[in-house]
């Protein structure tokens, strides 16, 4: 080899030795971010000690890569008041001179506002409205097609007593109809609105739970709903019903035959009811900064990008959706998935696009408060530092460290009309088998933006079996993966920089099948849907140890394709059957294993 070939192929060589150094560096740098976030012994709960260190992490960060606090703040840190909890404050209620207190008889609902109100009662059903339109239920007395709890019922300056949960013998379609409304703030506004000054909330003796007060951590409330409202158990709702001579078996019967049945006013029952609800104000932290544009275009109209992930957790579970298993209850949730991985891959794409050019300023936002509800990008949309019409678009990262099959989950890809070839050619690098999901209605901060008008992605790598548990530990993260992950990322944000149409964004209509809430799901399955693969049926990317599905013999992998009789063709399916189950009563499911057909019982657990 001559001279000139030689110097050129050791200039290659030592091009792609430090190419190849820098990759492992990079690898290593996410790695660090991960193990640093995972590692608190606090769980990084929205307003603990435990968030203030990892939100100091990001902030060093931040200063270490150059970037800065965003227009109109002094700092990184911008923070937020949120309702860390709720605690009832000494509830009682007072039913024909005896008066009940205590948690097993009384509490108050999260919702409810404070306060003490006597009255009359009104037995109101389910408590449950339909909206017009929905359902096929017919109503007495040629009201026509509909479900309404109050039809015929003057419940105005009275106490409501409504059932939990939705008919139990409803036909299917009737019953996940019901489901979606039976939440518990629907009730709450539907008594609300038709003048009631009270809600009383039992469940009933054939209902999951039969019998047991809700506890406060079920539906924790920011604020009151304009109504005081508690749930009572069985001993109180025999109190209330007695001098009626009703049962509240026989009434919860009558209205579980799947016909509409109107509800009764007690004539003879009055109560005091006193609720206390004591809610606890705490101040949490968005960890927000930008990089400037280096090559400004004064005349694109969405001059800034957003990429974001929360970095809160669960703390040790207390929050109420831990899904520690048997001996696990207590402990740290480290979250390293969930999301130190999100966190990781944020920081790795602001360190990129710190060393190149740039159209647009890339803001990056480091939300608290998302396991409590959306807190921190709800409060940052609410007031945001720049229009939200000058969003080009909003990237969001949630559990992206444990790929498995190359495949990799994008939604809300129906938000802008520009998202699919954008992805595709961004792709052509990076490789991955994409799943590509429309619906921008997820349960994680692309919500945020896309209600306002933002066009999102949200990144996401596959559920698993130690989602919200304290196994969720920085050892078990695909960290070469990951930093891939950010490698596209990176690319796309590139790519929308460089645009000068705006990114236009497309509103989509939530599913008519998906849940109002979690408020109406009695029914527990343990079962952890793979969400990376669109096969038909219901792919399993895990069981809760020690859950229904475990001990049914299902394992990850398995594909649910039947559940009663029903035919199972995708998560909105499961979802609907959910709705068709009853709590310890043995249910068929076939499913596939390595392409054979097997057969299963699963009995559904309760959920409280």
């Amino acid at each position: 080899m001559n001279a000139p070939l030689r110097i050129a192929a050791c200039a290659a060589l030592l091009a792609l030795a430090q190419l190849d150094a820098y990759a492992q560096d990079a690898v290593s740098r996410i790695k660090a971010h991960v193990v640093a976030l995972a590692a608190d012994t606090e769980g990084r709960m929205t307003g603990s000690a435990g968030e203030r260190r990892a939100a100091d992490y990001i902030a060093a960060q931040l200063r270490r890569i150059g970037a800065q606090a965003l227009p109109g703040q002094g700092d990184y840190r911008v923070p937020f008041q949120f309702t860390a909890g709720a605690r009832d404050g000494g509830s009682s209620i007072t039913v024909g001179g005896r008066t009940f207190a205590g948690r097993t008889d009384v509490q108050a609902l999260s919702l409810s506002d404070s306060g003490t109100i006597a009255g009359p009662v009104v037995f109101a059903g389910y408590g449950i409205v339909l909206p017009d339109g929905q359902g096929g239920i017919v109503l007495p007395d040629g009201q026509g097609a509909g479900y309404d709890s109050y039809a015929s019922l003057d419940v105005k300056d009275k106490i409501v007593l409504v059932l939990r949960y939705f008919p139990e013998g409803a036909d299917p379609q009737t019953k996940h109809l019901l489901a979606r409304y039976s939440g518990l703030r629907y009730k709450a506004l539907a008594a609300r609105t038709r003048g009631a000054k009270a809600l009383l909330v039992v469940t009933g003796p054939n209902s999951p739970n039969a019998g047991e007060t809700i506890p406060m951590t079920f539906d924790t409330a920011l604020s009151g709903s304009g109504i005081v409202a508690a749930s009572i158990g069985a001993r109180v709702a025999q109190a209330l019903l007695a001098p009626s001579g009703r049962a509240l078996s026989d009434m919860q019967r009558a209205l579980d035959s799947g016909k509409h049945v109107v509800g009764a006013d007690l004539r003879d029952s009055s109560v005091t009811l006193n609720a206390s609800v004591v809610r606890e104000q705490q101040t949490g932290n968005n960890i927000l900064a930008y990089l400037p544009a280096t090559e400004p275009s004064p005349g694109l109209a969405q001059p800034w990008i957003v990429v974001g992930a929360h970095y809160d957790h669960l703390g040790h579970g207390q929050a109420g959706n831990s899904l520690a298993g048997k001996g696990e209850a207590g402990r740290v949730h480290h979250g390293a998935d969930d999301n130190a991985s999100g966190t990781a891959a944020v920081l790795a794409i602001a360190e990129a696009l710190a060393r190149g050019p740039r159209r647009r300023n890339i803001a990056f936002a480091f939300w608290s408060g998302e396991e409590l509800g959306l807190l921190g990008s709800t409060a940052f949309v609410g007031r945001p530092a720049f229009p939200m019409d000058q969003v080009a678009a909003y990237l969001n990262f949630d559990m992206v460290g444990r790929m498995q099959d190359n495949k990799l989950v994008v939604q809300a890809t129906a938000s802008s009309a520009a998202w699919p070839g954008i992805l595709e050619r961004a792709n052509v690098a990076a490789g991955f088998d994409l799943v590509l999901q429309d619906d921008p209605h997820q349960p994680t901060d692309s919500a945020s933006f896309n209600q306002a008008n933002v066009a999102t992605l949200n990144f996401f790598t596959g559920a698993h079996a130690d989602y919200h548990r304290p196994t969720d530990t920085a050892d078990k993260i695909n960290y070469e993966d990951l930093d891939r992950v950010a490698a596209f990322a990176t690319a796309i944000v590139k790519r929308v920089a460089a645009r000068d149409e705006p990114m236009t964004f497309v509103k989509v209509e939530p599913r008519a099948s998906d849940r109002a809430s979690r408020a109406g799901v009695r029914i527990f399955t343990g079962t952890i849907p793979d969400y990376t693969t669109e096969s038909k049926g219901l792919l399993l990317g895990g069981v809760v140890g020690g859950g229904p599905a475990d001990r049914a013999g299902l394992q990850k992998g398995d594909v649910i394709v039947e559940i009663g009789g029903q035919t199972i063709a995708n998560i909105y399916d499961y979802t609907y059957a959910l709705d068709a189950m009853k709590v310890d009563q043995p249910i068929k499911v076939v499913y596939l294993r390595s392409g054979e057909r097997r057969e299963t019982m699963l009995t559904p657990a309760a959920r409280k």
